[in-house]
């Protein structure tokens, strides 16, 4: 018996005669018979392969058959573009069966919440903060809409799990999860991810149903890759408005300022182009989204030149080609935007990266290499992620008068991305937040405390439920004050005085001081004919996997077909220049221009992890790092005292050493991370900051296995 005819008999008529399907997919089929088994699940399957169906089916199967009293499922996306662009199909498929939806987000009209509320909907489409507001507000009646729901599935999973927001989701659902008289069924729907079974893990949370990754066998298809170098941003956005042309494309870029030049110059060649970044506007966005969905009418085509808004799973229907500005992140990263293209019969998935830089070509190669061996990042999950444990004893506070401290322990416990914090812990942070005016008591319950009601309370009390800000950017500006654009809080952490450099609006600059307070780096233009290394100008920080592979690339004779005259031209110079580093047992390590050159091709954290542990050996040394090299100045250094350095670092003794840690972290700038910061005792702060600046287990591992 097939999964379809397991469904209502109602869904089977509309999905015939309102789709015109005549079968599932595989995935669907897989999906259906574990989602009616009552199993939570991870679905995986490729972009436009059938996910949303693949759980919408079955969860609105069973709500035809049963009748929810109130709110029956939920369907959680990460950002509102995507509930958007969701809402038309999802109002489809519960229209056809006489079912509804309701889409509550920031943005929703309080007349049409007031509505809601009156006479809920089956299905709620919503966000995790969305959510968690309903949960607080008074003119809600949170146990009668949620007392009677069943299922939740959460979209694009892997953009949530191990994140702040996967955190404060999970808790609010364990929230949830006690208003309903069901063990809360939790499915998630991914594209790509490495460790399906360690997510699956995390999502089930308190539930006891039994797991089920969901992952059938991808028929072989067709993908079409092209690496490109052209040495000019103008060249480059020259070439891609002629490979656009007449064609439907996305043209991914790695930051805003590029998108924007990049479309210009397409502009000027002729492309119909669309911009679509956080800085543009909600119209704007969805103008670009709605002209793609429906088609350009003419045939001229057209194309949205776009940073990563347009990655996750937001429909802007068939599509002919996806370009890329160098190169992604990760594997991860260029697999979801491949998997945009191929959709129609006899089509390709396909993807053009158009490098500027001869890394970029690199950092391709080593991605698209990654992606054929079938390798895609796991995504790192967490068990100690305090300012959402702070976050949520505030908003438990809030609530309903106020929370006992063994209430809160019950539900905070449950919660897997607090599973590290004992018990002894948490009542530490109890006392001190009491001490410190973050709480107070009052009759037994934990209430609001003054330091929190003054930040949080009253007129900012939305604020509170702004958990999970944007990134925060830091203003580059000169000495004489002109400002040259932004740079994320991560790589300027990075960043050291009078030392580091790097590429911003097509030029060099160095760092000459950094005002955190006030969020600017002063800079200065990098002298003419003193070029860095090239890894000191990307602004952007890769894992091992994906620097070892550059590393192994750049140490290999192969030919890659892939990529064209010019591209595999710079790669064999890069190569060249490179050899001398892995001869002679030297280990990537070379002297040159007054300084020593460590070329580890670890990657940005455990690169960083290694510049602090160095500076523990001699106070005079200068260090900076990237994704590929560790570079260090000052007296006595030589590759012959360096290599007994890199001896020290393969004990384990360095890395276990409590003392020697606890230095490092006093020497660790006092960034400004999180909102919570403030209502974190100070051995919290240091640990919050160090497992954000440091990967200390990587590097260990990483120092052990160097290949001498």
């Amino acid at each position: 018996m097939s999964m379809f005819s397991r469904l209502a008999p109602r869904l089977q008529e509309a999905i015939v005669a309102r789709l015109g399907w005549s079968s599932l997919r595989p995935v669907q089929e897989q999906a259906g018979e574990a989602l009616l088994a009552g199993a939570n699940a991870v679905i995986l399957a490729p972009t436009a392969g059938g996910k949303t169906e693949a759980s919408m089916f079955p969860t609105i199967s069973q709500m035809v058959e049963s009748a929810p009293d109130g709110v029956g499922a939920l369907y959680i996306a990460p950002i509102k573009a995507l509930l958007n662009n969701q809402a038309e199909r999802l109002g489809l498929y519960t229209d056809m069966v006489g079912l509804r939806r309701f889409v509550w987000h920031g943005d929703t009209d309080d007349s049409a919440r007031r509505k809601f509320l009156k006479e809920p909907a089956e299905l709620l489409m919503t966000t995790p903060e969305s959510l968690e507001v309903m949960l607080v507000s008074q003119r809600v009646d949170e146990a009668k809409l949620f007392g009677d729901l069943r299922i939740v599935v959460i979209d694009e999973v892997h953009a949530l799990a191990g994140s702040d927001r996967g955190a404060h989701l999970m808790s609010v659902l364990e929230r949830i999860a006690r208003l309903s008289r069901h063990d809360l069924q939790r499915v998630g729907l991914s594209a790509t991810v490495g460790n399906p079974d360690a997510i699956l893990d995390w999502l089930k949370g308190s539930s006891k149903r039994p797991g089920q990754v969901v992952d059938p066998p991808k028929p072989a298809s067709r993908r079409q890759l092209l690496v490109v170098h052209r040495p000019e941003l103008r060249l480059l956005s020259r070439d891609a408005a002629r490979m656009a042309q007449g064609q439907k494309s996305l043209f991914f870029c790695q930051s805003r300022s590029i998108t924007e030049k990049v479309a210009e110059t397409m502009r000027r060649a002729g492309t119909t182009v669309f911009v679509h970044h956080s800085a543009v506007s909600k119209e704007d966005r969805l103008l670009a989204e709605e002209t793609f969905h429906r088609g350009t009418g003419d045939g001229s085509g057209a194309c949205i030149v776009c940073t990563s808004t347009l990655e996750l799973g937001i429909d802007v229907g068939d599509l002919d080609r996806v370009l890329q500005a160098d190169a992604p992140d990760t594997v991860s990263s260029f697999l979801q935007r491949m998997g945009r293209t191929g959709r129609r019969d006899g089509q390709a998935a396909n993807t053009t990266f158009f490098c500027e830089s001869s890394e970029s070509v690199l950092q391709a190669t080593a991605l698209i290499e990654l992606a054929k061996q079938g390798w895609v990042e796991a995504v790192p999950l967490q068990g100690r992620c305090w300012p959402v444990l702070i976050h949520q004893l505030l908003t438990m506070a809030l609530a309903g008068g106020g929370i006992r401290q063994e209430e809160a322990w019950a539900h905070l416990s449950k919660v897997p991305d607090f599973a590290g914090t004992s018990r002894e812990e948490f009542d530490r942070l109890i006392r001190w937040l009491l001490a410190e005016g973050g709480l107070r008591e009052a009759s037994g319950q934990l209430v609001i405390g003054p330091k929190a009601e003054k930040r949080f309370g009253r007129k900012n009390f939305m604020e509170l439920f702004a958990v999970f800000t944007s990134p925060v950017s830091y203003t580059v500006v000169t000495a004489a004050g002109q400002p040259l654009g932004s740079l994320q809080q991560e790589f300027v952490d990075r960043l050291v005085e009078g030392v580091s450099s790097f590429l911003l609006g097509g030029r060099g600059w160095v760092v000459q001081r950094i005002q955190h307070d006030v969020r600017r780096v002063f800079v200065d233009p990098a002298p003419h004919g003193r070029q860095p290394t090239w890894g000191g100008y990307i602004p952007q920080f890769l894992g091992l996997e994906v620097c070892q592979k550059m590393r192994d690339i750049l140490r290999s004779s192969a030919a890659f077909p892939y990529l064209d005259e010019q591209a595999a031209a710079v790669l064999e110079e890069k190569r060249e220049a490179i050899k001398p580093l892995f001869q002679s047992g030297r280990d990537g390590i070379e002297v040159k221009d007054g300084e020593l050159r460590w070329w580890t091709f670890a990657g940005g954290r455990i690169n960083a992890t290694l510049r602090y542990v160095l500076e523990g050996f001699a106070d005079d040394w200068k260090i900076t790092s990237d994704n590929f090299v560790v570079k260090l100045k000052g007296d006595g250094l030589s590759e012959q005292s360096f290599g007994r350095v890199i001896k020290n670092l393969e004990k384990s003794e360095v890395w276990n050493d409590q003392d020697y840690w606890e230095f490092i972290e006093s020497s660790l700038p006092d960034y400004r991370l999180t909102k919570f910061q403030d209502l974190m005792p100070s051995a919290i702060r240091s640990e919050w900051i160090r497992a954000y600046l440091l990967d200390v287990a990587g590097a260990s591992e990483f120092c052990s296995k160097v290949d001498r």
